[in-house]
């Protein structure tokens, strides 16, 4: 069972994103022109971190287009998915922006430039504007979006980069120390690069149909168990269709046929209204009907199987001593 909605209208992440990919690329625009014009590496450099926020932005924009298209035979969980292929290109984008920055940073420390500092600070408080805008508009969106907190940290990456810039161009300017610049290019490389692996590693963890964070299945169990007229629950399935929206399956083994609707319908409040699924898919059962060929993915026959083994390899290393054992 599964409430399903492919409304005409973006969601709310979906206009955040639009809206901030239009301020980021008019701004990089801006950028690119002021940094031709005075020639100053830095600004140009800061130009081209914040197409890579617009590159990072657009993909999350067609990802979430692409999500709302509706099931149909040839993919019947229909396209959540794309979301979070969204986030995973996102993450991988900026684990290679973080390794850049951390090597330009290396390079340029052991031979600083001096730096123009007055257009460095006219296009950093410009872009701290569209930046600060741009967040305001995606935070609250990406705390339950995969796929927008991977453009969230694009806009991150080019709003501590314009202070960066200030911060930079302010201590070159009253202190003359050169070497700030790829120290605190370095310093942010690592927090980005921290970022970026946090986003990869939740994407992939979706994508390998990994139990939904946050989900604790073996309370989930025990919540099913403990319905009347219930044997044992096994062929227990979570996962994640896209942020926010997880799916659950399971094989319930119960005593009666007469228990069989009370119980179903008890089962699918207590999934969907107390451990918050989005779909739930239950095989009532009088007798197992599970297919040897599948055990490997049932993890309550694993986990026995798994106990068994365990008392067995305790039995063998503390056997006991025969009662009748004689002396010499």
């Amino acid at each position: 069972m599964a409430n399903h909605s492919h409304a005409g209208h973006m969601p709310s992440s979906g206009k955040a994103l639009v809206i901030s990919a239009w301020l980021t690329g008019v701004y990089f625009m801006i950028e690119l022109a002021v940094g031709l014009w005075t020639g100053s590496i830095a600004v140009l450099s800061d130009a081209f971190h914040t197409l890579s926020a617009v590159g990072g932005v657009l993909v999350a924009i067609i990802a979430k287009r692409i999500a709302r298209r509706p099931a149909d035979s040839a993919r019947s969980f229909g396209w959540y998915r794309a979301e979070i292929i969204g986030a995973l290109v996102n993450g991988s984008f900026l684990l290679g922006m973080a390794l850049l920055v951390i090597w330009m940073g290396a390079i340029r420390l052991g031979n600083p430039i001096h730096l123009a500092t007055g257009p460095m600070l006219w296009v950093a408080f410009g872009g701290l504007v569209t930046e600060v805008i741009s967040l305001g508009l995606m935070w609250q969106s990406s705390k339950d979006d995969l796929n927008a907190r991977g453009a969230l940290w694009h806009i991150i990456q080019t709003f501590v980069g314009s202070l960066l810039i200030i911060v930079t161009a302010l201590v070159i300017e009253f202190t003359g120390f050169l070497a700030i610049d790829p120290i605190l290019g370095m310093a942010f490389g690592v927090v980005l690069l921290w970022a970026s692996v946090g986003v990869i590693k939740e994407a992939v963890h979706i994508l390998m149909e990994g139990t939904p964070e946050g989900t604790d299945l073996d309370a989930v169990m025990a919540d099913l168990n403990h319905q009347d007229g219930v044997v044992d629950v096994h062929h227990v399935h979570a996962w994640t269709l896209t942020s926010g929206k997880h799916a659950f399956s399971a094989h319930i083994r119960h005593r009666a046929p007469a228990e069989a609707a009370h119980l179903l319908n008890r089962a699918y409040r207590r999934l969907t209204e107390q451990h918050g699924f989005h779909m739930v898919t239950l095989q009532l059962e009088t007798e197992c009907l599970d297919e040897r060929h599948a055990l490997d993915v049932d993890i309550v026959q694993i986990a026995a199987a798994k106990a068994a083994q365990e008392k067995t390899d305790v039995r063998d290393a503390h056997p006991h001593p025969s009662p009748n054992t004689e002396g010499p």
